[in-house]
């Protein structure tokens, strides 16, 4: 299945108000979004970085992490009036502009 970010914001609002039943106010929607991203940097840590997996964590996947990351992000979004797909084109356009050449004259890139 493909969506836009505009149809998952629908999607993720329309299944908060049906079966959510309403969204978590900001503040808790911002800790859940920061648990979920250490959810991923625990797996990171674990699958690329130097630490070892627990017993307890051979059930984890990357993925399904990341997705719930996106999920209170979008609520999050949704929350407070953000248009995710224009908020990424704006910033794919300063980080164009900022960074025209100074990720290709980074030597530490080649």
């Amino acid at each position: 299945m493909s969506i836009t970010i505009k149809e998952a914001q629908e999607i993720v609002d329309k299944w908060i108000t049906t079966t959510g039943v309403r969204y978590f106010n900001e503040l808790t929607n911002t800790a859940m979004l920061m648990e979920e991203v250490g959810e991923v940097a625990r797996i990171m840590a674990r699958q690329y970085g130097e630490q070892s997996f627990k017993q307890s964590d051979k059930e984890v996947n990357l993925a399904d992490e990341m997705a719930d990351v996106l999920f209170v992000l979008i609520c999050l979004a949704n929350q407070t009036g953000i248009d995710l797909t224009e908020a990424l084109q704006k910033s794919l356009d300063k980080k164009t502009k900022r960074d025209a050449d100074r990720h290709q004259n980074n030597k530490k890139l080649r």
